[in-house]
C-alpha cells in the first residue's frame, strides 16, 4: 500500500496488475480499498488495478467537514495524475462509490471509458432527508457500534452472509470507521443533485441491483440506469455490499461487461 497527498487530501492507495484500459475501483460508504479483495484476482490479469480509500475512509484523512461527490470524483483525477495513469479509464464502484465513479464519468469524459456502477447512490428523496440528519447526528455522538445493527438490515441481511467469516471481519472493520467522517460523506448524500451529472454522461455505463439489497433494490436502481444516456441495466443475486458478499458475480458482472467493449 502506498499513500500521498492529492487534491488538498492525503490518501492510501494500491496500483497492480499491468495492461488493457486500466480499471478504477471505489469502494462503498463505510468500506475501504480492501471491499474489493475477493474480486481482485478474476480482474487482474492482464489488467492495470488501481483502488484507494477515499478521503474520510480507511486509512486515508479523516473528514472535519462535509465533502461533495464532485469534490471525491476530483481526487479520483487527481490520484491518477499522481501515479502516471494517463488516457482513459474504466471505474466500478459500488453503492455511494458508485455515485462517485459516474460522477468521475459526467466531469471528466475525455478520461472515462466506461462505468460499472453497482446499487448507484446518487441523492436521497427530499422526504427521506430528515430522517437520516437524525441517524447521522446518532452515527456521530455514539460511534458505528450504536448503528451497525440498523445499517446491516438493510445492506448485508442474512441471506446474503454468506461466509461467516468474511462477515465478521467486514462488520468490524466497518464499525471501526471513523464516526465524524462517516458522518460528512452521509451528508453528502443526503444533500447530493447528481442529475445533472447522470445526464451528462457519454460513456457506456452498466448499473447494476441486487435482487437482495433492501437499500436500493432492482425498482430504485433501473430508474437510474435510465436517466444515464444509454445505459444498460442488470439485476444480480446478491446484496448491498456486492463486492464483498458475493464476489465471483461481480468479477463476471464487471468483465463481461468490458470485455466485448474492448475495455
Amino acid at each position: 500500500m502506498n499513500w500521498t497527498e492529492v487534491n488538498g487530501t492525503a490518501l492510501r492507495y494500491e496500483v497492480s496488475g499491468e495492461g488493457g484500459t486500466p480499471l478504477v475501483l471505489v469502494h462503498e460508504m463505510g468500506g475501504t480499498l480492501e471491499s474489493w479483495d475477493q474480486v481482485m484476482p478474476a480482474l487482474r490479469p492482464g489488467r492495470l488495478v488501481l483502488r484507494h480509500d477515499w478521503r474520510g475512509a480507511g486509512q486515508s484523512e479523516k473528514l472535519a467537514l462535509p465533502v461533495t461527490f464532485q469534490t471525491m470524483a476530483g481526487d479520483i483525477a487527481a490520484l491518477l495524475d499522481a501515479v502516471g495513469i494517463t488516457g482513459r479509464v474504466a471505474l466500478a464502484g459500488c453503492a455511494v462509490g458508485a455515485g462517485i465513479a459516474l460522477t468521475f464519468a459526467g466531469l471528466y469524459p475525455e478520461r472515462t471509458a466506461a462505468v460499472v456502477a453497482m446499487a448507484p447512490a446518487t441523492g436521497m428523496a427530499a422526504e427521506r432527508r430528515a430522517g437520516m440528519l437524525e441517524r447521522v447526528a446518532q452515527t456521530e455522538a455514539l460511534g458505528m457500534a450504536a448503528v451497525v445493527e440498523e445499517s446491516f438490515a438493510g445492506s448485508y441481511p442474512p441471506e446474503v452472509r454468506h461466509d461467516a467469516a468474511v462477515y465478521r471481519e467486514f462488520r468490524a472493520r466497518w464499525i471501526a470507521n471513523d464516526p465524524r467522517s462517516y458522518a460528512n460523506i452521509y451528508r453528502m448524500l443526503i444533500h447530493a443533485e447528481l442529475g445533472s451529472v447522470l445526464g451528462a454522461i457519454a460513456c457506456p455505463v452498466l448499473a447494476v441491483a441486487g435482487t437482495q439489497d433492501r437499500l436500493r433494490p432492482p425498482a430504485v436502481v433501473e430508474p437510474i440506469a435510465a436517466g444515464i444516456p444509454g445505459a444498460r441495466f442488470m439485476a444480480i443475486e446478491s446484496g448491498h455490499f456486492m463486492a464483498v458478499q458475493t464476489p465471483d458475480v461481480v468479477a463476471d458482472a464487471i468483465n463481461g461487461f468490458l470485455r466485448p467493449l474492448g475495455f
